[in-house]
């Protein structure tokens, strides 16, 4: 998706994007040129062209043709895209599942326990990032198998639409043991079912698993718009 930005564009780009997830800037937030220009050391060029490409994704939108703002976050946006990506996410382990071979499943358990590792630490602020890492990790290695590029290209377009709202959970929660604990637990239940070959009950779990965090989100959402009420 971002192959077509230039190389002095693709830096800005990437840092422009993270901050928008991670909420640097946030909902509805006009863009100022000048701030960003100073913050990603972009020229004005390379910068719409960075955000031609956010505009792309949806995490940018474009005022009266010449600014621009963050994109708005919505429940009605957040359960569209947890839906969508549950139901694919469900029909690629199923596809997997009939398409994979052993390297496959020894992936998923490599992926499983580098990830179980670090859930089973004590939860801190600075392994945020990384449980975030080798959990999408593991989620890779069980897609990897459906063998199909087009089919993961969808995949990471609605990974990439539903990062904002992942965020909000994982600050939530990333830092409580009993959620990495319950996580720990799905993961569990979901390798046993793939290693079993059972595609339609590793596609049930998968599905649950990853609609779990909406009503976290929700809530958050909710402490969100209260407190810029007050």
């Amino acid at each position: 998706m971002t192959a077509s930005i230039h190389s002095t564009a693709f830096d800005g780009y990437r840092r422009l994007k993270n901050d928008i997830i991670r909420g640097v800037w946030q909902p509805e937030e006009k863009l100022r040129m000048s701030l960003l220009t100073s913050r990603y050391e972009l020229g004005v060029g390379p910068l719409r062209e960075a955000l031609s490409q956010l505009v792309a994704e949806r995490l940018v939108t474009v005022v009266n043709q010449k600014g621009y703002r963050v994109a708005p976050m919505s429940e009605t946006e957040l359960l569209d895209i947890f839906d969508a990506r549950a139901s694919m996410e469900a029909m690629l382990v199923g596809l997997a599942i009939a398409r994979g071979g052993d390297a496959w499943e020894a992936e998923i358990l490599a992926r499983a326990h580098m990830l179980n590792k670090l859930s089973a630490s004590k939860a801190s602020e600075g392994m945020l990032e990384e449980w975030d890492q080798r959990h999408q990790a593991f989620h890779t290695a069980i897609v990897n198998g459906c063998g199909s590029q087009y089919l993961l290209q969808m995949r990471e377009r609605l990974f990439d639409l539903a990062a904002r709202y992942r965020f909000i959970w994982l600050r939530e929660t990333v830092l409580s043991v009993e959620m990495l604990e319950d996580k720990h637990d799905q993961h569990q239940e979901l390798v046993e079912a793939i290693l079993a070959r059972d595609a339609s009950l590793a596609s049930e779990r998968m599905r649950q698993h990853l609609l779990t965090p909406i009503p976290i989100i929700q809530q958050a959402m909710a402490q969100r718009r209260q407190q810029s009420a007050v």
